[in-house]
């Protein structure tokens, strides 16, 4: 858990945790069904639910009315230097079994992973992404992929990768904002056609210090919100040790002032809201 955070507003409340994620995951589940990514038989109850949702944070964005609208997963390895490119999400996805690509896509990574323990900063993978219509192509699914970068400078600054799709601009935001292209040796990793969730998808790097500036003041306003919110955790820790582990089970909620509800949320959920 990030050091800056309020540890005063911090408080167990598993219903809530379980509701946050069971509702982001409804989500994602009726927007990949929709788009024809995945068959209904690949959902649980409604829901898609990913081997690593647990394991990750993730940001919420929220209407008025309280419903999710849009949501992304942030997955945060403390240790780099003990994570091996197997225990990554990137390394299951089309692109790492390419036959053309896939050694160079893993050698890329693993200069990424390289450079993390180089700088001692945690690791973070960043996907999951759903939006419905309404806030697609919005300044709120911008400011959620912002909202994802100032949790990483709040960690004291991250080396990541970024999955998103190219069909409904995930992938652009991102560029635009400072993630590149994975490239080793001077060559850089293409977009690919994923076979699973059957689109375009690009796996970008990203470095949290070096952002593109004219989204620094963004940043820096919604780092300070962070600062102050309120944690819902799905469990109660009792050790330091498990302390440190609530990055997996912790939900965050706060507001944000200018008119726009926000709810941060971390450990399983950060979450955002918006004025409708």
């Amino acid at each position: 858990m990030p050091g800056l955070l309020n540890q005063e507003k911090v408080y167990c409340d598993r219903e809530c945790y379980e509701d946050y994620l069971a509702e982001a995951q409804a989500l994602r589940g009726a927007i990949y069904l929709e788009d024809g990514a995945i068959n209904s038989s690949e959902l649980v109850g409604g829901r898609h639910v990913a081997e690593s949702d647990r394991a990750s944070w993730h940001l919420l964005v929220v209407d008025g009315a309280g419903r999710i609208c849009g949501c992304v997963r942030y997955r945060h390895y403390d240790s780099p230097s003990k994570l091996a490119f197997s225990e990554l999400m990137a390394s299951h996805s089309s692109l790492a079994s390419c036959a053309r690509w896939g050694n160079k896509m893993r050698a890329a990574v693993e200069d990424e992973l390289l450079l993390s323990q180089a700088l001692n900063l945690p690791f973070v993978e960043i996907g999951g992404w759903a939006l419905d219509a309404e806030i697609r192509g919005t300044v709120e699914a911008l400011r959620m992929v912002l909202a994802a970068y100032a949790f990483s400078r709040e960690f004291g600054g991250a080396v990541g990768l970024a999955t998103a799709t190219v069909r409904h601009s995930s992938a652009s935001i991102l560029r635009r904002i400072g993630g590149q292209r994975l490239e080793h040796n001077g060559e850089e990793v293409p977009s690919y056609t994923d076979s699973h969730y059957n689109c375009e998808m690009e796996l970008l790097r990203f470095h949290s210090w070096a952002l593109n500036p004219r989204y620094d003041i963004w940043i820096d306003k919604i780092a300070q919100e962070i600062r102050d919110i309120t944690v819902v955790s799905g469990t109660a820790p009792e050790t330091a040790t498990q302390w440190e582990c609530w990055r997996s089970s912790t939900a965050f909620r706060t507001r944000f002032p200018a008119g726009t509800d926000v709810t941060m949320g971390s450990g399983n959920v950060v979450v955002q809201h918006i004025a409708r």
